[in-house]
């Protein structure tokens, strides 16, 4: 049993480590910096959510205990990553949500081209779909029309709304309201279900490649279940983990999985795309939210 718990700690790095190093990435900020800065560690402990800062002190202490117990100390950094990227590993990839904010999005327009067609004006048909709004892009949507609310010329909150999305098709829905608002011709609501049309085109375009980038995840991710297996199983044999025991051997194991979790990395790194540039925002001289 004293074998059993350092190779299961040994063994749970491997997913751990990789999950709490993405769980540990502060949130890119909007707008992004224009020149990238070392964020010190304290500073990223503090961005962490309540909950994963907990998880990380649980994990601490139980990775602590096991050192003590077992002499392996491998534990205060495997089970602690283990505890914390769990859930990041689990989660479902930043592309799905996205995916849903564009469908969400094709909906929004749709019902705001269906309101254009009454005859009423863009900001009181942008006033009026809020309460038709999908829940993925309400908060958005929200924002927009508290801008108008307030005052806001309606350009200057369109744009404040593609900056809220950060989406290359967002910027082209709000580019075209924004041209909507400029001439103020009868056709806006035409348009609006043309693009309606583009925007399903991508997110259908979209999913086909997320369903392609999925196949070297999934690879991936049983890859790293087969290893683990095999790690407990040896581990429970006790003589493949005894060389590993010292203090040498155990810095050796911690290379071996660090390096491990490193081609991880770069496989999880291979399935993500590089968003589209943007090409519409709020002027420097615009007013914040």
């Amino acid at each position: 049993m004293t074998a059993l718990i350092p190779g299961l700690a040994g063994a749970l790095v491997v997913a751990g480590m990789l999950g709490a190093f993405l769980g540990l990435r502060p949130a890119p900020e909007k707008p992004p910096a224009p020149a990238r800065t070392r964020v010190p560690l304290p500073t990223r402990l503090g961005r962490m959510s309540p909950r994963t800062r907990a998880l990380l002190l649980v994990g601490a202490g139980a990775g602590l205990t096991v050192a003590l117990l077992t002499g392996w100390f491998v534990a205060i950094v495997a089970v602690p990553a283990f505890i914390v990227g769990l859930p990041v590993l689990l989660a479902a990839p930043p592309s799905t949500v996205e995916i849903g904010r564009l469908e969400a999005l094709e909906e929004w327009t749709r019902s705001l081209s269906g309101v254009l067609t009454v005859g009423v004006g863009l900001e009181q048909a942008l006033m009026a779909t809020l309460r038709s709004t999908p829940e993925a892009v309400r908060p958005e949507v929200g924002r927009l029309v508290a801008r108008l609310g307030a005052r806001w010329s309606t350009e200057d909150a369109l744009r404040a709304f593609a900056n809220d999305l950060d989406d290359t098709t967002g910027d082209l829905v709000a580019a075209n309201l924004v041209l909507g608002a400029r001439r103020r011709g009868r056709g806006l609501a035409s348009v609006l279900e043309s693009l309606a049309e583009s925007v399903a085109a991508d997110v259908r375009a979209r999913r086909q490649i997320e369903a392609d980038r999925a196949k070297p995840r999934a690879t991936a991710r049983w890859v790293t279940l087969i290893t683990l297996g095999v790690l407990v199983f040896l581990a429970m044999t006790g003589r493949y983990v005894a060389p590993y025991g010292s203090p040498v051997g155990q810095v050796i194991l911690l290379l071996l999985l660090g390096a491990y979790v490193a081609t991880l990395m770069w496989m999880r790194t291979m399935t993500r795309g590089r968003p589209l540039p943007r090409f519409i925002g709020l002027p420097p001289e615009g007013r914040g939210p």
